[in-house]
């Protein structure tokens, strides 16, 4: 796994990303993104769409990955061509201020991102030692929030090789666990409880790469070509986070449990899985933690990093102490309900009508649009239609933004709202 450049400060990366010779290649950029894919979260996710069985969630997470990842390749190319990181780029099309709300909104998923990581590390302590307390609970959560602060501490010296062998260690229980599971494959399938609707399924495969476009700049930004920022954060996310999501279906469908706690256990790998569990959890937790901060210091860059750590790690930690886990899969409608039509205004605006409104203190066209879509968002999720809630998200964001935004440039005034 070639994962340095995913620590390294902005600072470094932007002299870095100005060499063309010295930039990342295709195979360092796949690396990187089948490496951030490899996590938990997209196996516990992967479970959640059992209970359509193996060979339809199959079908639906190949599908879903293919519009997610292109999503997120695509917003790349910003980050390529700008040459700043993701924040700092989306300027360009929202302004200023603009900017800061996908700071906000950013950080909010991340601190989410944070808590649940640490519930299903503290989950998975508990299942594995057979220890089901609430203190139990409570303690592994405490105890982990605490290594991810000094894992950050010790990353943030670009100390990467812990981190290296930790992805690499979860790849090769990942890697087990498939092997146990083929093994497994003459068994009946089990009855997964619970259900989930086509259009739900796929807007779940989408939400996972979608989570990702406020950050993949930071690291696009470079690459030493457009076409291997494109190819080598599409491919590398689209193969390793489908493998994922179908080793945690998989799972699901021969064990039964959709729960990291439930496979693991049926797995019996005892100590090794536990170590590697809280190991990934900390390598995972640790980028959340991360890009967090590096949001917050896009609204105040004279803010502290090392302060920054401690604080995003401890709301994430409290969050984790009083977040209902059941609401898991309404967390990731969240996430998509903010960043599909955002960067649906983004993409449009970018590669449509190639304006620069970094000057500006907010594209309000454009931030009332993402309103807009994120109302027709919630929409579709109701109407439970089989494409899903992203797409006419999307695609209905994308075109009221170019409709008014084409009636102001021609009938633009010197009012700051037809100025900007």
């Amino acid at each position: 796994m070639d994962l340095p450049i995913i620590f390294m400060p902005f600072t470094e990366m932007r002299g870095f990303a100005m060499n063309k010779k010295t930039g990342v290649g295709f195979f360092s950029i796949f690396s990187l993104w089948a490496g951030a894919a490899i996590s938990l979260a997209e196996i516990l996710t992967g479970g959640l769409l059992a209970p359509l069985g193996l060979k339809k969630g199959i079908i639906l997470i190949v599908l879903g990955h293919l519009i997610g990842c292109l999503i997120l390749a695509f917003t790349g190319i910003i980050g390529f061509k700008e040459k700043k990181p993701s924040l700092i780029a989306s300027r360009v099309s929202l302004g200023r201020y603009g900017s800061y709300l996908v700071s906000i909104f950013n950080i909010i998923q991340l601190i989410g991102w944070t808590a649940i990581m640490l519930i299903q590390c503290a989950n998975a302590t508990g299942g594995l030692l057979n220890l089901s307390s609430r203190a139990v609970f409570i303690a592994a959560i405490i105890v982990t929030g605490l290594i991810v602060i000094i894992w950050a501490f010790f990353l943030i010296k670009s100390i990467n090789l812990l981190n290296n062998i930790a992805v690499g260690l979860l790849f090769l229980l990942c890697a087990i666990i498939l092997g146990m599971i083929l093994l497994n494959s003459g068994h009946s399938p089990a009855i997964v409880a619970g259900s989930i609707s086509v259009g739900a399924a796929l807007e779940l495969s989408i939400i996972m790469p979608l989570s990702w476009v406020p950050l993949i700049s930071d690291y696009s930004m470079s690459a030493r070509s457009a076409r291997g920022s494109f190819w080598g954060s599409f491919i590398g996310y689209f193969v390793a986070s489908s493998f994922m999501y179908i080793i945690g279906l998989a799972a699901a469908v021969y064990t039964g449990s959709s729960s990291i706690t439930g496979i693991l256990g049926s797995m019996r790998l005892g100590a090794a899985a536990l170590a590697v569990v809280v190991l990934a959890t900390v390598t995972t937790t640790y980028v959340d933690v991360y890009s967090a901060v590096m949001s917050a210091i896009n609204i105040g860059p004279k803010l502290s990093k090392k302060a920054l750590i401690v604080i995003v790690t401890g709301i994430g930690t409290v969050t984790a102490l009083i977040f209902p886990m059941e609401n898991y899969q309404g967390f990731l409608y969240i996430i998509g309900s903010a960043f599909a039509p955002i960067f649906a205004v983004i993409l449009t605006d970018y590669f449509l009508f190639k304006a620069d409104r970094s000057k500006i203190a907010v594209n309000i066209v454009g931030i009332f649009c993402a309103g807009i879509g994120a109302a027709v968002y919630y929409l579709f999720i109701s109407l439970d239609l089989p494409f899903g809630s992203t797409l006419p998200s999307m695609f209905i964001t994308a075109t009221l933004y170019a409709v008014i935004r084409l009636a102001v440039n021609k009938y633009k005034t010197k009012t700051p709202l037809m100025e900007e």
